[in-house]
């Protein structure tokens, strides 16, 4: 394969990297009618997100769901006894939902005839990508290049990630057996989904966090509410507080901290997650090959993810916007659509949702409260309860709330925030809302079908007109 490839017609489009932002580029790229070839230094296609991040992580986090909510079965008028977690089995279906996911990414590249080479693609001058591999080496050529290598788990300095005691998000999700007990270091989307996970598995868990709330980039009456909720549900929360010193104490770690107050403590636990984000992965890609500028560790990028080479475009986990894979795949289209010639927009950051897969689930949209009036906007606000819809108590889930963020004077639509059951999915109304220039008042004569979640969207609506109905 990699000598045809050399002797194959000039590409198009060459794009190293196979993750959400990689493969989404590569198809519509094949849809638009442009060559296109996708280098992949992995034998899967997908990338991170759906083999060691979103996709398995999601898998174990829906049983931990499923567990919580047997664990109540009663409740719903079900007579359940013995239910137990299996952890073979649950990383065996782990595995299915992957691979039947990967597969569908190579039907996917046939169907819109898009080419594939393995190997570790790295730039090689204006126009060419070297692919090394157990083949040799080869060097592809290419009108355009899109490098979406993705990232990699950040470490903290000291601290010996070893896969066994210290482990990353990667290695958390293929653990032989559950772990009576657990110390997570880092208290974002990552963190908090592996903290609510292992703890609906029955483990142990301490969160720590050194900014002073867990969620630090969300709404603060978001991580207040997932606060109280973490410890509902017998999570130790640290926020606020410096990892010291972590120690291997034979099978087992012992992390010494100091929290806000100045007190010293240690947690001794089986394993310890280092989350406190991801690296991207730029070096080794050839970026100072064809002169490409950078932000620390990130590749700059203007609106339309070009880089500073004529005709290298970057999307993904390795420029500086959001590390989500949504966020990827629409960087992905958006340089695709540039290369082909269509009428492009540059995407707007501030209505990208973030999404947080515990139990309770987080979403957001838009500015926060505290945002928003440190822009100098005259804020309204409106809070729905999910006490006070109906379908959440039919579900038996009323934690949480929905929260409206607009402006004052013209009505406009700022923000919305949401903790609670499917908040993950609801957010997605918000989405679109911001997206049209939606008014609060607007949202809140949206009707919506009655009894469902999304109801406390617009309820939260009313309440920032001063038009509350339920509450």
């Amino acid at each position: 394969m990699i000598a045809q490839m050399e002797q194959d017609a000039l590409y198009d489009v060459a794009v190293i990297g196979s993750g959400p932002g990689g493969y989404v580029a590569a198809i519509r790229a094949g849809q638009l009618g442009l060559k296109t070839l996708v280098v992949e230094k992995d034998d899967v296609l997908g990338g991170t997100c759906l083999h060691v991040g979103c996709i398995p992580t999601k898998a174990l986090l829906y049983t931990a769901e499923l567990l919580d909510t047997l664990k109540h079965a009663s409740e719903f008028g079900l007579a359940v006894e013995g239910v137990r977690l299996d952890w073979v089995a649950l990383q065996k279906r782990k595995e299915r939902v992957v691979r039947r996911l990967a597969a569908g990414v190579s039907s996917l590249f046939k169907k819109n005839h898009v080419e594939t080479v393995r190997g570790f693609g790295k730039l090689a001058g204006p126009g060419k990508v070297e692919v090394k591999s157990d083949d040799g080496v080869a060097t592809i050529r290419a009108r355009h290049i899109i490098v979406a290598t993705g990232s990699v788990p950040r470490s903290l300095p000291g601290i010996g990630v070893d896969g066994h005691l210290v482990l990353t998000s990667d290695e958390m999700l293929s653990l032989p057996s559950r772990p009576e007990s657990l110390a997570i270091i880092g208290a974002g989307a990552v963190g908090v989904e592996f903290a609510s996970m292992f703890a609906s598995f029955g483990a142990s868990v301490t969160l720590i966090e050194m900014l002073p709330r867990l969620l630090p980039i969300e709404d603060e009456e978001i991580s207040e509410a997932l606060a109280k909720a973490f410890k509902k549900k017998g999570i130790e929360t640290l926020p606020g507080t410096r990892v010291e010193s972590v120690k291997k104490e034979g099978d087992r770690v012992s992390v010494t901290f100091t929290g806000p107050d100045g007190h010293t403590g240690t947690r001794t636990v089986e394993k310890l997650l280092i989350a406190v984000g991801r690296k991207p992965r730029t070096e080794g890609i050839g970026l100072d090959t064809v002169g490409i500028e950078m932000e620390k560790d990130f590749v700059r990028v203007n609106g339309f993810m070009e880089t500073s080479a004529p005709n290298v475009f970057a999307i993904g986990d390795i420029v500086p916007s959001q590390q989500l894979a949504h966020v990827g795949s629409a960087e992905g289209i958006l340089a695709v659509e540039k290369i082909a010639g269509l009428d492009v927009t540059p995407i707007n950051y501030e209505h990208m949702p973030s999404c947080t897969y515990s139990s309770p689930e987080v979403a957001s949209v838009g500015l926060s409260e505290a945002t928003a009036k440190e822009r100098g906007y005259d804020v309204k606000v409106g809070r729905f309860p999910f006490g006070a819809n109906s379908k959440a108590s039919i579900l038996e889930q009323r934690e949480g709330f929905v929260k409206i963020v607009s402006e004052g004077q013209y009505d406009e639509l700022l923000g919305v925030h949401i903790i609670g059951p499917h908040a993950t999915d609801l957010i997605a109304e918000a989405v679109v809302a911001l997206e049209h220039e939606a008014t609060a008042q607007s949202l809140m004569r949206a009707v919506h079908a009655h009894p469902t979640l999304s109801e406390s969207v617009m309820e939260a609506a009313h309440a920032a007109e001063d038009k509350p109905i339920h509450v």
